[in-house]
């Protein structure tokens, strides 16, 4: 079930190798009287928020098969393509462990099923519980992450993985996670995929 929709990667720098975005999250929105938003979603924005926000599972197959074909076909660094060197997806932890299913590890799992590569979903974990950070500013962010990823083992030592995750905001999250994955778990590289990214940076 392939999904032909149209996207504007954009790159994201970060201190990982090589990162991007599939799209920006929103095109437009703005503020109602009534206080709520009227908003317009990029088309892979609107599936993704059908995904965290209405529930809707049948878009994780549709998004996963859009993902692995940017990374498959598009995704490359120095004009080499990546997929031959990743050996394994790395999905984010996620901070709102309270929905009934994990949107950014179940796509991951297609992604790796796609792509013929392991998806690692006990290997980058948080050790403590943190605040949803999505509406947080930059600098509360950074200290409330710090410390509370951890990686389990080295079983990926001078090896290349791709991070993995939803949404590209301030980059606090992506950048204290490629710490952890170089410092503890020794990799050789981190490549960045997210699905969106915000548009306004704090």
């Amino acid at each position: 079930m392939n999904l032909q929709i149209s996207l504007n990667p954009q790159e994201i720098h970060g201190n990982w190798r090589t990162g991007y975005a599939l799209d920006f999250h929103t095109v437009s929105s703005h503020l109602l009287p009534d206080g709520t938003y009227d908003t317009e979603r990029t088309e892979i924005g609107e599936l993704v928020f059908q995904v965290k926000y209405r529930n809707d599972r049948s878009k994780i197959q549709p998004i996963a098969e859009i993902a692995a074909k940017f990374v498959k076909e598009e995704f490359a660094v120095d004009g080499h393509f990546v997929l031959p060197y990743v050996s394994a997806i790395i999905p984010m932890p996620p901070s709102n462990t309270s929905r009934p299913f994990q949107p950014v590890i179940e796509i991951a799992q297609r992604m790796g099923g796609l792509l013929n590569r392991q998806v690692l979903t006990n290997y980058l974990i948080k050790t403590r519980q943190t605040k949803l950070l999505k509406n947080i500013p930059s600098i509360e962010k950074q200290a409330e992450i710090q410390g509370a990823l951890e990686i389990r083992h080295q079983d990926l030592k001078g090896r290349c993985v791709l991070l993995f995750d939803d949404l590209y905001d301030s980059g606090v999250t992506l950048t204290e996670a490629t710490k952890a994955l170089c410092e503890q778990g020794r990799v050789h590289r981190v490549l960045v995929l997210t699905l969106t990214q915000t548009r306004t940076k704090e």
